[in-house]
């Protein structure tokens, strides 16, 4: 009988260490887990599986595991991170884990880019998930059609196994953005934008991790790239070695060399056509807003296409995608007031969202946006002067300082700033310190048909469901 091999996952915790824990169980290792915060839900979903979790001590590794992996949020001093680098344990980041025993012999569709990774991969699961294929997947986020953000799927070889590949950093030991690790053979580019800059120098940084990416295609697989990004287009023109296929937005005024082509036919892109070589192959009708999202679907489209789906598989999935947790998730109404929450933290990522929402309110009521700038980024001065553009659409703005946390004061976003700026514009725009204000500031002056768009990439103190508890109490 073959002996079970015993992993240790230290920041077990986090999102992404999880669900590769999660692949790791389902490939039959036996798993333990240590975190500084070890507390629900993420505990009880890890003790569910089966996994042992505690606080760090050197006492987990003792005896000594099979494999050590070390996510992207450790670093030297950690005790157990010391313990594993002074007694020789074998260890490995998380992404390297994946890479070595997850995804030998599969079809890896890799989904790289600054916005739209976790939509675009999620649509193309569900796609491939209608056709039969039972794909695995491991997406920074819970796709609601699977209730999940990773599985293993159908392992035969050449199955098919997606993949949210993100530029960030492997782990304190190797440098290397995630997605070197998931050798794609399907890989789609979304866009390219400056973005986590406590990592990258400049955006010329980020250029060089994707062209590393590109090197590791194979000539028999294929990318999928947007031509009307020209940093992506910067990117390719440095050198690939594979096969590259384009997608663009529809102009009619002008003929495209883009293979795949899409244009929103409702401004808020709940209704769109896409085209196949300058022919109308498709007309969707869906629960999704955004021109955004459009692009994110036209990009899966193209990959499911090249790995054999049909277009009326297609067609079905995309009039079936109940999208993603925390992107545009409805929390709930009262006093017919909506409250919305949404992951976007990034200017392009922020106009998207809130261009989308006021196209779909059709003129009734005012748009709230509430921002907390919580990402290294967002918190930074490095969008200060394109963050009031992205914003125009609202009615009101609303945001809460930004964290100091391992910044010098001068080198925040100053959200004052901005609110002067969006002023302006004759928006309503100011700075309140906290989700209570905040809360107490909505329920005396939103009215009927007015929509909440609340947007940070974290807890934000639970002010979504306390605001909707709060509006129903003043019902």
């Amino acid at each position: 009988m073959k002996e079970v091999k015993h992993l240790h996952v230290l920041g077990v915790c986090g999102t992404a260490m999880a669900a590769i824990t999660a692949l790791a169980k389902a490939k039959g290792w036996r798993v333990t887990g240590s975190d500084a915060n070890v507390y629900p839900p993420m505990s009880d979903y890890l003790q569910d599986m089966g996994v042992e979790i505690a606080t760090f001590s050197t006492t987990n590794l003792q005896p000594k595991p099979d494999l050590c992996l070390i996510g992207n949020a450790m670093s030297r001093g950690n005790v157990e991170v010391e313990y594993i680098l002074d007694n020789d344990l074998a260890y490995m980041s998380g992404p390297e884990f994946v890479g070595r025993f997850i995804l030998p012999t599969r079809h890896a569709a890799v989904v790289a880019g600054t916005h739209g990774k976790t939509s675009s991969a999620s649509l193309l699961a569900w796609i491939l998930e209608n056709a039969g294929k039972k794909p695995g997947f491991m997406i920074g986020g819970i796709p609601e059609n699977f209730g999940q953000g990773a599985r293993l799927g159908q392992t035969k070889a050449a199955s098919p196994f997606v993949l949210e590949g993100d530029e960030y950093d492997t782990a304190f030991f190797d440098k290397r953005s995630k997605f070197i690790h998931y050798h794609a053979k399907t890989l789609i580019l979304n866009n390219l934008e400056f973005d986590h800059a406590d990592i990258f120098k400049d955006l010329d940084a980020i250029k060089t991790q994707f062209s590393h990416l590109l090197r590791t295609v194979p000539q028999s697989g294929l990318i999928i790239a947007n031509a009307d990004d020209l940093n992506v287009m910067d990117v390719i023109q440095q050198g690939v070695w594979t096969p590259v296929m384009t997608f663009s937005e529809y102009n009619h005024q002008k003929k495209s060399s883009s293979q795949w082509q899409w244009q929103a036919l409702k401004e808020d892109g709940s209704h769109f056509q896409l085209y196949q070589h300058g022919k109308p192959s498709l007309e969707i009708k869906w629960d999704s807003i955004g021109k955004h999202q459009v692009s994110n679907a036209c990009a899966a489209a193209a990959a499911a296409v090249s790995m054999g789906v049909s277009l009326q598989i297609i067609q079905q999935s995309f009039e079936t995608f109940k999208g993603v947790r925390r992107r545009m998730t409805k929390v709930g109404e009262a006093k017919g007031i909506s409250i919305f929450d949404d992951f976007a933290h990034h200017p392009t990522a922020i106009k998207g969202i809130v261009d989308a929402v006021k196209a779909a309110m059709y003129g009734r009521g005012k748009l709230w946006v509430v921002i907390e700038p919580r990402s290294n980024t967002m918190r930074s001065k490095i969008h200060q002067q394109r963050l009031p553009a992205s914003l125009t659409s609202a009615d009101v703005v609303i945001f809460t300082p930004p964290s100091d946390r391992n910044m010098q004061q001068h080198e925040l976003l100053d959200v004052a700033k901005v609110c002067l700026e969006l002023q302006k514009h004759q928006l309503e725009a100011m700075v309140l310190q906290d989700a209570e204000t905040i809360i107490q500031a909505i329920v005396q002056q939103a009215n009927n048909a007015d929509v909440v768009l609340i947007l940070s990439n974290g807890g934000f103190d639970n002010i979504h469901q306390r605001l909707l508890t709060a509006l129903q109490a003043s019902a």
